[in-house]
């Protein structure tokens, strides 16, 4: 019974990340997930219950505190710190793998056969990085540390002897059983997290946090293994399957590879003092309003100021201002827009937009040169045009919305500074582009009234 129920949970896993695959059956995929985990949280529990040793005090004081502590986050956590959040989820998972797998060295590690000795080391190893370098991560993203990427001596090649040494210790521990070459392996996996993630500039930590979750994933089977836990073993390999699935596609929705993600240090060339001093179009409300008025053909890019602001309710009050005048509104989504893929659908989904509003970059970018007016919420890198015309720009190569072929374009923005890419955007200085300085839930309720005025 326990090994079916087992089961029960791991097609349950499968069927809620099925239904993650899209905004519309993401709400029943997530609700399947949460009653897998469940079920293999009472089976667990329930395949325990005989066992003598077992401190249930203990075990209940878990299930209460981590029960307590994940319904408060899903009700205060904004879903503009979703990607911190997910940080921390990596760096818990995998720290909790990591502890899995110490409780047995505590135990006697001389008893170890290789093939447990082998499976310990490398839950020790990917559970400690995924949790350090998680934190890490998240600091960035939530402004603790800064989000620039850290030079440390020598570079990659600082990393590249940890590493080495690691894998040495490993070894070590494998071939002696010595508790000691665990404990040590265990404080360099540590230092190897925090060095792996801090020369990694804040653009890009989106895709780290992926491949950490997909290392957290390894990591759990990995534990799965060491404890012969069933629901351990295949809910960590879909994690892991997942994450690294989810990790090459935002690589490539950046025209970039995994290995320029972890080891070029982009993002940290250029400041915001360093910016263009050409003239922009400022606009004001009224100026805004009057161009949307007059349009047959909207085109909204949503973009991490518009998540930021939490002005998905005002965008979608325009756009129904817009529509009662007979104007077409659609939004295009970049793949990696608001910091996480599909960020935005579920933003412009919480402010019930139709989800066939809702554009990819393909279908998007054709439909731009016959857009009369294409509003730019809170966008910078994935609407610049020098990642589509400037061989020299770091961004060159990375698949963006093509904006600038609108008849007209409006960016509401606070100021000129720079995106997460830490560059220039072109797209400002445009004659077409009108220039709207503002918060972006405020500018858009300025619109709107001012589309109300006319």
């Amino acid at each position: 019974m326990i090994t079916l129920l087992y089961l029960l949970a791991a097609v349950l896993f499968i069927l809620g990340l099925r239904g993650l695959g899209s905004p519309r059956t993401a709400r029943r995929g997530n609700q399947l997930a949460a009653v897998g985990m469940f079920v293999a949280v009472v089976v667990t529990v329930a395949d325990i219950y005989d066992e003598p040793q077992v401190a249930w005090g203990v075990v209940i004081a878990g299930l209460v505190v981590g029960g307590a502590a994940g319904a408060w986050l899903a009700l205060k956590v904004q879903m503009t710190a979703m990607p911190q959040l997910v940080a921390a989820f990596n760096g818990f998972g995998g720290g909790a793998s990591a502890l899995v797998a110490a409780m047995e060295v505590v135990r006697d590690p001389s008893i170890f056969t290789t093939e447990i000795a082998v499976v310990v080391v490398l839950s020790l190893l990917i559970g400690t990085i995924t949790f350090s370098g998680s934190f890490v991560a998240y600091a960035k993203l939530q402004g603790l540390i800064s989000g620039r990427p850290v030079a440390l001596p020598g570079g990659p090649w600082f990393n590249a002897a940890l590493g080495a040494a690691t894998v040495a210790v490993g070894i070590w521990a494998v071939v002696t059983g010595d508790a000691l070459a665990y404990w040590i392996l265990t404080a360099l996996a540590f230092v190897l997290g925090i060095t792996g993630v801090i020369p990694i500039g804040g653009a890009d930590m989106p895709v780290v946090i992926s491949l950490l979750n997909s290392l957290s994933g390894v990591a759990a089977a990995m534990a799965g293994f060491v404890i012969g836990n069933q629901a351990l073993i295949i809910g960590g390999a879909l994690v892991g399957a997942a994450g690294l699935i989810l990790t090459i596609q935002m690589s490539e929705a950046m025209n970039r590879s995994l290995a320029n993600v972890l080891f070029s240090g982009f993002g940290g060339g250029t400041s915001g003092t360093e910016m263009s001093e050409q003239p922009v179009n400022r606009a004001t409300p009224e100026d805004v309003a009057i161009s949307l008025a007059y349009a047959e053909r909207v085109m909204v890019v949503p973009g991490y100021g518009l998540a930021v602001a939490q002005a998905q309710h005002a965008v979608r009050d325009l756009a129904n201002a817009l529509e009662e005048r007979g104007v077409t509104v659609e939004y295009a989504i970049h793949p990696v827009a608001g910091r996480m893929p599909g960020h935005m659908n579920v933003l412009l989904a919480e402010a019930d937009v139709p989800y066939d509003q809702l554009l990819d970059l393909d279908h998007a970018n054709p439909k731009f040169p016959m857009t009369d007016v294409a509003l730019v919420v809170g966008a910078n890198d994935v609407v610049n045009p020098s990642a589509r015309d400037d061989p020299n720009s770091p961004i060159f190569g990375m698949p963006i919305l093509e904006v600038d072929k609108a008849r007209t374009v409006v960016v509401i923005k606070r100021s000129l500074s720079p995106g997460f890419a830490g560059i220039d955007n072109p797209l400002f200085y445009l004659d077409k582009t009108m220039m709207l300085f503002s918060d972006a839930k405020a500018g858009l309720e300025n619109i709107l009234t001012a589309l109300e005025a006319l």
